[in-house]
């Protein structure tokens, strides 16, 4: 009989904020998979779980995902944990899951902490109908994607980190126009949690004016949809944000 595998939302700030069935399902399973096992040590830990943990992360994914199968098949039960989070959102998980159901196999994910969810509900936004995006491309396929999204009727929710938010906002502002409305989020469940909200250039000089730290949520609004010429407008200025 094969084993189980649990997907395992871990907090992203917050040590509250973990469930108790997270907590009893991974003082059960035969061993944990994590990005990195001193920060996972710190949750487990606090926690009084006592398991083995085996390295999971994006440069090792592809070569490891097949033993964890194998040891599903013998009948193991594994959990897969992040850093913060749930795993296959903006993380590590997807191979691992599309393997399991290839190969016909037990998966189960547990409900839990995430960062977008929190901060598209407190961004104000329309939230019936919304498009998460994760991480825009770094480079190739960024301004094909920034156009995209341009013409994009429901709310839009991006991930950024601290030293491209500047740049992020305002490619969001040449793309989507000036009037869009944007909630930014950051260090959210944490001591500092903060959020701004207006239109893209209040929030451009909010995140100017200081240092943000911590993962950032951005969730975009447009105001109004783009014509083709207005959008080729804006990617001709994108090249020169990118200098």
């Amino acid at each position: 009989m094969s084993g189980m595998m649990y997907f395992v939302p871990t907090p992203i700030g917050n040590l509250e904020d973990m469930t108790f069935r997270a907590v009893r399902i991974l003082k059960e399973v035969d061993y944990i998979l994590c990005e990195d096992t001193r920060t996972s040590g710190v949750l487990l830990k606090h926690y009084e779980i006592a398991k083995p943990l085996k390295s999971y992360h994006l440069h090792n994914e592809h070569h490891t995902t097949q033993k964890i199968i194998e040891d599903l098949k013998n009948g193991q039960n594994i959990a897969i944990i992040t850093d913060a989070g749930t795993p296959g959102i903006s993380d590590p998980g997807y191979l691992l899951a599309k393997a399991i159901s290839d190969e016909k196999l037990e998966m189960q994910c547990l409900p839990g902490a995430t960062a977008f969810v929190p901060a598209l509900v407190v961004s104000g936004l329309p939230n019936n109908e919304f498009l998460f995006v994760g991480f825009l491309p770094q480079k190739k396929g960024r301004q094909t994607k920034l156009k995209q999204l341009a013409a994009e009727k429901r709310t839009v929710v991006l991930y950024e980190s601290p030293h491209k938010i500047n740049t992020t906002l305002e490619q969001i502002k040449e793309f989507f126009g000036e009037e869009t409305q944007v909630s930014l989020s950051r260090e959210i469940s944490k001591k500092f949690e903060e959020t701004k909200r207006g239109i893209i250039s209040e929030v451009i000089e909010f995140s100017k004016s200081k240092t943000l730290k911590g993962e950032i949520v951005l969730v975009v609004n447009n105001a109004g949809v783009k014509d083709e010429e207005e959008v080729a407008v804006s990617k001709n200025k994108y090249k020169n944000l990118e200098n």
